[in-house]
């Protein structure tokens, strides 16, 4: 259990109550939880995954030490008859599913856990030559880590991207979106979409459309939390035509099949 607030005879009350009703122990200052290591300063705290990662690399047996600098190469596009399929896809499965739980504290690796999970059912050797790749991108990159600074300001922004019918087998798109809470990041994710865009304005604005949910979501949880948001939250999209679309009523009688999150996106 951690117990978090910023009023320290709150929390040593709420403890000793705690205390009276269950057998439990103090273990001081929060500094690992669920394979998440957290640090302090007088600047800020940081969380990382590091002990989990030596863990997860020591379980995938590398043959060697080789990094490379990027998880996964640009403008991959893997398929599920690639390769051959792994006589036994255990190790591919067990591997993704750690992976997926250090996208909490590593945004960096996000597209491509979501691109090799998708072969989770039934992996080949070329899927499994790529998870590699994200391990040894891991290997090298073992120190990062997340930074909160103590000084920062509550102005929310985020940015939405999209590729169109990335997907070769049912041409669906993908969106991803990352969140910043003045100079740090608070939420991220790449997904792909539930249905078939048939433009790439359409994808772009589904995009800005899922980003603008989790926007209203975290205004309303700071809001819980006494912080006042009063200023508009920027929406970066790099997409002219979805742009247009979402702040434009008029051109919404050109896109009726895409008015909902067109709407959506403008409220």
């Amino acid at each position: 259990m951690i117990i978090t607030g910023d009023d320290p005879e709150y929390i040593a009350f709420v403890k000793a109550r705690l205390r009276d009703q269950f057998l439990m122990t103090d273990l001081g200052p929060l500094r690992y939880f669920l394979g998440i290591e957290v640090s302090s300063t007088s600047d800020g705290f940081s969380i990382s995954q590091k002990k989990y990662i030596q863990d997860l690399l020591a379980r995938a047996a590398l043959a060697d030490e080789r990094t490379i600098e990027t998880p996964m190469e640009l403008n991959v596009k893997l398929r599920p008859t690639d390769g051959d399929p792994l006589p036994d896809p255990t190790r591919y499965r067990h591997l993704v599913g750690s992976l997926v739980y250090l996208v909490v504290t590593r945004p960096d690796i996000s597209y491509p856990v979501h691109i090799l999970s998708q072969f989770v059912s039934a992996p080949t050797t070329v899927h499994y030559s790529h998870l590699l790749c994200v391990l040894r991108y891991l290997c090298g990159t073992i120190t990062c880590r997340l930074f909160f600074p103590r000084s920062s300001s509550l102005q929310l922004q985020c940015y939405s991207d999209a590729t169109w019918a990335n997907d070769h087998t049912d041409r669906r798109s993908l969106s991803a979106y990352c969140v910043f809470l003045g100079g740090l990041i608070v939420a991220w994710k790449t997904k792909k979409q539930v249905a078939v865009s048939r433009s790439s304005v359409e994808a772009e604005l589904r995009a800005m459309a899922s980003v603008t949910t989790k926007v209203t979501w975290l205004r309303w949880l700071l809001a819980e939390f006494g912080v006042s948001v009063t200023t508009p939250t920027p929406l970066l999209s790099d997409s002219i035509g979805a742009i247009s679309i979402a702040c434009d009523p008029v051109k919404h009688e050109l896109t009726k099949h895409i008015g909902v999150d067109a709407f959506y996106t403008r409220a």
